[in-house]
């Protein structure tokens, strides 16, 4: 399997799962753009113009649709994307805010993930699966899961609440809580489908980090995607964190780098 074929498989499940657990989504130009209210980090488009060119109309609409709700339109851009998309984002004064790469492995069935870990794994560490109906733990995992993802000591808002627990409860996704001793120490989440597993959402408060927590994440959703019989596994990350090293000490490469685009605009909120 090529980039190309990766890229296609994973923009399509990130299109598709972002819409489904926004409040608000829009089919268009081969992807989706969703919203899921004022400061969510799913405000944002995904899979457009992987299939081909990318209309005047298709991007005006996109920019309506943002605009109406008062964000900024924002978009993931793949490097395989129809060049007819990246002149219209520059016609319409989009900048650049961040890149994020994207890397990927495949899991074998004799493959020992454990043994990847470099100094075993963790003591005391137990990862409990996350029972979206039971309302006490999924508190506990959005919040030690979501601590990475927003200022030390600020809460978790109703909106970024509300759109985590739509992803711990979508059906597609299998959640895992870390504890350490019994308590609760990080957490992280990951999306299957029939060609593609992504693990995504992964924290560990800091009391606990370098503990080899977060790779222990990592080898258990590997598990867990070879347990429902996918082997291509993805992983998004910020170039040169922790989440990177990580992934490929147990055995990431990258297949490619995108770029996440958005339109300033008055009085238009920034998205996360």
């Amino acid at each position: 399997m090529n980039y190309r074929e990766i890229a296609i498989l994973e923009e399509t499940r990130q299109a598709e799962g972002t819409a489904e657990i926004a409040s608000e989504s829009e089919h268009i130009a081969g992807g989706w753009m969703a919203f899921a209210g004022m400061g969510s980090w799913a405000n944002q488009a995904c899979g457009i113009g992987m299939a081909g060119p990318v209309s005047d109309d298709d991007l005006d609409r996109l920019v309506d649709f943002y605009v109406q709700r008062g964000v900024e339109p924002r978009l993931e851009v793949c490097p395989f994307v129809d060049e007819t998309l990246i002149t219209g984002l520059a016609k319409r004064g989009f900048e650049l805010r961040e890149f994020e790469n994207v890397m990927f492995r495949t899991v074998a069935a004799d493959d020992d993930l454990r043994s990847l870990l470099e100094h075993g794994w963790p003591p005391g560490l137990e990862l409990v699966p996350v029972d979206a109906h039971d309302e006490g733990q999924t508190r506990t995992f959005i919040d030690v899961a979501t601590s990475g993802f927003r200022p030390a000591g600020e809460p978790v808002s109703d909106i970024f609440f509300q759109v985590s627990h739509n992803t711990v409860a979508h059906p597609r996704s299998s959640h895992y809580l870390a504890l350490i001793d019994g308590v609760p120490a990080g957490g992280g989440g990951m999306e299957t489908t029939a060609a593609v597993a992504c693990l995504f959402g992964t924290s560990v408060l800091p009391e606990f980090q370098r503990r080899g927590i977060q790779a222990a994440l990592i080898a258990r959703r590997l598990e867990r995607a070879r347990e429902l019989g996918c082997p291509l596994v993805t992983i998004h990350t910020r170039p040169g964190i922790a989440t990177e090293r990580n992934a490929r000490r147990l055995g990431f490469e990258m297949a490619y780098t995108k770029l996440i685009m958005a339109m300033p605009g008055e009085g238009l909120a920034v998205s996360p």
